[in-house]
């Protein structure tokens, strides 16, 4: 059998005025479904780092995270995701789509509804479990 890829990433809960941000998927396999923004680790960059450079890119605010939420391990078709979550806050900047195609703040038990790509739905999870 042929061994599975194993893709690193870390994944911001980006929090404020009791509301946590999620963001639809504007491109890939899985577009339109919703997550927790983020991206891969680079070459030695820690997942704390990471989560600070992907969402200055992806949504051009600066953040600082506040708690480590735990690490999911998740087997999607293709590769095995491993994805460190964080619970953070916007310290600059207002937010600027540049790779996702919408995004919401919605209150802990409206994250139920949303249509979350399979590993998020463990974060929402890990989140549930911090917050209450």
């Amino acid at each position: 059998m042929e061994a599975r890829s194993r893709i690193k990433v870390a994944a911001a809960v980006i929090v404020r005025d009791n509301k946590i941000l999620v963001t639809k998927r504007g491109y890939g396999d899985y577009k339109g479904f919703w997550e927790f923004p983020g991206g891969k680790l680079e070459e030695g960059e820690s997942s704390k780092d990471a989560v600070v450079r992907e969402i200055k890119e992806e949504l051009a605010v600066e953040i600082k995270t506040e708690k480590y939420l735990g690490c999911v391990e998740y087997d999607y078709p293709s590769f095995h995701l491993s994805m460190d979550s964080f619970l953070c806050h916007i310290v600059k900047g207002e937010i600027t789509l540049l790779e996702h195609e919408g995004a919401n703040w919605l209150d802990l038990t409206e994250l139920k509804s949303v249509n979350f790509l399979p590993a998020d739905v463990e974060v929402v999870k890990l989140l549930h479990s911090a917050l209450s």
